[in-house]
């Protein structure tokens, strides 16, 4: 009988500790990861009206050896700027990263990502309600994802 309780009890605290797991699984945005072109990742956001802003810088390197690591920092300097938002347009999956900042927070991603191939990257950033952009063109001598 004690095998039975305790078989119960255990069960119940695995139940909840899966209920953190299903908020989160609930707040992943599937639409917009995974879509397959840029457009329909950012109609998956939300985001439209994509203004064209230098207040957006990103580094990443001209040439990247292998697609498979390539390194990308983004700073926005848009006055209180919500999220920065990171899509690589000839991806599998276009939309690679999606950061979301509170009040405070410094608006800057260090971040590794997989490149498919040759492409434009994308900096997106959500501020006010509006939306701002910032593209750099990446040549991978290397393929990196398929």
């Amino acid at each position: 009988m004690q095998r039975r309780h305790f078989l119960q009890l255990f069960l119940s605290v695995a139940g909840l500790a899966l209920i953190p797991a299903r908020a989160f699984a609930a707040m992943w945005n599937a639409a917009a990861f995974q879509a397959t072109q840029s457009e329909a990742a950012l109609a998956g956001l939300g985001a439209t009206n994509l203004k064209t802003s230098s207040l957006i810088t990103i580094v990443a390197p001209d040439k990247a050896e292998n697609g498979a690591v390539v390194q990308i920092e983004v700073t926005s300097r848009v006055p209180n700027t919500e999220s920065i938002t990171i899509l690589v347009d000839k991806n599998p999956t276009s939309l690679i990263a999606h950061f979301k900042f509170s009040n405070g927070a410094d608006p800057f991603v260090v971040t590794r990502i997989k490149m498919a191939e040759t492409s434009d990257l994308q900096a997106v950033i959500k501020a006010d309600n509006q939306y701002f952009v910032a593209k750099r063109s990446v040549e991978v001598l290397e393929n990196g994802c398929g």
